[in-house]
This record gives C-alpha cells, structure tokens and sequence, in this order.
C-alpha cells in the first residue's frame, strides 16, 4: 500500500508540473488593484471575474463602485488607457455604511443569505437573523430579496475607533519611468 501511495505521488506530482496551466499577470495584476469585497455590484460575481473581464478586454474600468474614482484610475494606469468617469449607476459615493435587520419584522426566509457575497448574515431557517458589522460591506445585495423589507442600511461614522488610513494613489507610470530614470 505504501509503495503505491508513493508512485501515485510521484505520478500526480509530474503531472501537476507538466500540465500546469499559466494566468494571466495582467488579471492577476489588475485583481491586486480591487477591492476584494466581492459585492458583484460590477455586474461580476466577484473581484476575480471582473479582473478576468478587464483582462480580455471584455469589461469596461470604470464598474467598481466600492473601489471608486481611485480604483478607476489605478486600473487607467496600469493598463494605459484613458481615464473614464464611473459608470452612472456606480458614480454616487456614498459613506461608509452596513446593514441593519429589525429583529422584529424579520420572518427568518434566508433570502438574504443566498445575496450576501461575503457571508456576514448570520442566523437560522424560520429564525431571526442578524449582521455582522465587521464582515458587512455595504453592498446593499440583500436588500431587494428581502421579501418583508426588514434590512435597512445604517451608516458607520468614521470616528477613532473606526478610522483607517487611506493609503495614497501613485500612478505607475510616473513610478515606472522613475525607476528607469534612477537605474
């Protein structure tokens, strides 16, 4: 037994390296620049397909509302097209905020389990259901299966306890030929 475990092993380990298959760095590229909240308010069901989308050029930059202006514009950068304005639907920036379900109205249907993409509703069949702050993103997908519209979207003020640094926007192609300039 323990020497065919070993030769079938050995058998699906050359056959992992001889048959890899390669991804794309771009998609892998553009994938890093997304938010990795996975709302599929981009019409994807996830930052990866987007990512994919954009890679094959199937898919406009400018679909990633919680990404925003900023996102919009790292992706215009890397791949080197022209900046676009975010899609309509997409260009409200709203403020941070989570979902909120009154305990009271809630019939426990488990419709918004199936919508939320990042499984911050916790709960049982035919039981009162609940957020997860911290695991909410506020991507509103739980919203329209709701059927007694129970979940309601409360905004998070942005206080001490809150706050988080927002990290700074560098082109990279002013980086990119820096770094030549330099070398």
């Amino acid at each position: 037994m323990l020497g065919l475990a070993v030769v079938l092993g050995a058998v699906l380990g050359f056959a992992s390296l001889k048959f890899k298959v390669e991804g794309n760095p771009l998609v892998d590229k553009v994938d890093a620049i997304l938010p990795q909240i996975q709302c599929g308010q981009c019409g994807y069901p996830g930052c990866k397909p987007y990512a994919e989308a954009i890679g094959a050029g199937n898919a406009p930059i400018n679909l990633c509302a919680p990404g925003g202006e900023a996102t919009m514009l790292r992706l215009a950068d890397l791949l080197g097209v022209e900046p676009q304005p975010l899609a309509a639907e997409h260009a409200a920036d709203k403020p941070k905020q989570v979902a909120f379900i009154d305990e009271q109205t809630c019939i426990g249907c488990t419709l918004c389990f199936q919508a939320c993409p990042v499984d911050a509703i916790v709960g049982a069949a035919k039981q009162m259901h609940t957020i997860i702050e911290s695991e909410c993103t506020g991507c509103e997908l739980c919203l329209p299966p709701c059927p007694v519209d129970c979940i309601t979207m409360e905004r998070v003020d942005e206080g001490i306890s809150g706050w988080k640094w927002k990290y700074p926007v560098y082109p990279i192609s002013e980086t990119v030929r820096d770094a030549k300039v330099n070398t």
